[in-house]
């Protein structure tokens, strides 16, 4: 259990000393995509026909809020981004929930902040098939 502890402060401690503020080139590109979707379509060699392959949503500050992977069979799996409540658009993610092909959660992850608090911790299930 000590081990543990020690494990999970020097990661904090770690996590905590490279976190970043959001650049300038960043906050360029989130000016850029103000309430944009972007969809992604792909065609396999030999075939005429495309096929829906991504789509990335971004919100009003121009944040990407969700990303979609399919494939032939549809959802593959999809990931939104959370941002602190009342934030601008220099916040960064504080949440990443990823949903798997039956829109299950399967991966919870979080960040630590500059100043020590939580910002990163992943969650996994493994289910048997």
């Amino acid at each position: 259990m000590k081990k543990l502890l020690v494990l999970v402060a020097f990661v904090t401690l770690s996590v905590s000393c490279f976190a970043q503020s959001v650049s300038e080139s960043t906050i360029q590109k989130r000016e850029n995509r103000k309430g944009m979707v972007l969809k992604e379509w792909n065609t396999a060699a030999g075939d005429k026909r495309a096929f829906l392959d991504r789509v990335t949503t971004y919100d009003e500050l121009g944040r990407k809020i969700e990303e979609i992977e399919y494939a032939s069979y549809g959802q593959k799996w999809r990931i939104v981004f959370e941002y602190p409540k009342d934030s601008d658009i220099t916040a960064k993610v504080v949440r990443e929930i990823e949903y798997n092909d039956r829109d299950k959660v399967s991966r919870i992850k979080k960040n630590y902040y500059p100043n020590g608090k939580l910002e990163s911790v992943k969650t996994y299930e493994y289910v048997p098939k």
